[in-house]
């Protein structure tokens, strides 16, 4: 692949002979963003589970502490006074039958999806669209709830969603490259502590096994898996 003048300079800031903390890959990750706009800092897992057993599986959700940098749009099947709710906390499209016809019609411009349990059976028939795209709501991120209105202002809060695919890899945002570094490291440790809390206990050997930080459109940063632990009271780089 044919990379750009500015990826390459941005690329030769990261040495590949070492593991760099969490302070460091975040300062060094916003150094060598390359991008005009405000790109996302992403992160990735490989964890040492096997996702082909349900026992392995690992998926959850966080708060991150500084938010993501974006507010999410999301849409809510509820009907009642639950899609009142659901619009008072500032769900950004509400329905039931209509949006099922409308995203069956190929319409997806939404970032998350919430439901009330009584509406599931409905929502199941859209598993073939959101199942791949992450958007499936679930009990056990809280998008499957009769509190609509507590799961909007999470999400919209900054709350994001996690989950193991079938090679071990695990992908989350902590953030923008305009934020501080203090606030992308404190939002990196919630996702890891997180993570770390959801460790299976059918997992052997050693659970984060790689860690790579990057913005969009920038080079990959190797992270320390080993540093896990105070990582907020580490000292940030100049």
């Amino acid at each position: 692949m044919k990379r750009s003048k500015a990826f390459r300079a941005a690329e030769a800031e990261v040495d590949r002979s070492r593991l760099y903390s969490p302070a460091e890959a975040v300062a060094l990750a916003r150094k060598t963003s390359t991008t005009k706009f405000d790109p996302t800092v992403e992160v990735a897992l490989r964890l040492g589970v096997d996702p082909r057993k349900a026992d392995q599986m690992v998926r959850g959700t966080v708060n991150l502490p500084n938010g993501t940098g974006k507010t999410a749009r999301v849409l809510v099947f509820a009907t009642g006074d639950r899609a009142e709710e659901a619009r008072a906390a500032g769900a950004d499209y509400v329905g039931s039958d209509d949006l099922i016809e409308r995203i069956q019609g190929g319409w997806l411009d939404f970032d998350a999806v919430v439901a009330t349990p009584d509406l599931m059976g409905k929502v199941g028939r859209l598993g073939r669209v959101f199942g791949p795209r992450g958007l499936m709501p679930n009990p056990k991120t809280g998008t499957v709830t009769p509190n609509v209105g507590k799961a909007v202002t999470d999400i919209k809060g900054g709350k994001i969603e996690f989950r193991v695919d079938r090679h071990a890899n695990l992908h989350f945002i902590i953030g923008k490259a305009s934020f501080p570094d203090a606030a992308l490291v404190e939002n990196y440790a919630a996702a890891i502590d997180e993570i770390l809390r959801l460790k299976p206990s059918a997992a052997k050997g050693r659970y984060l096994r790689k860690v790579a930080m990057t913005t969009t459109m920038g080079p990959s940063i190797p992270v320390d898996p080993s540093k896990t632990r105070g990582l907020t009271e580490e000292p940030q780089p100049n």
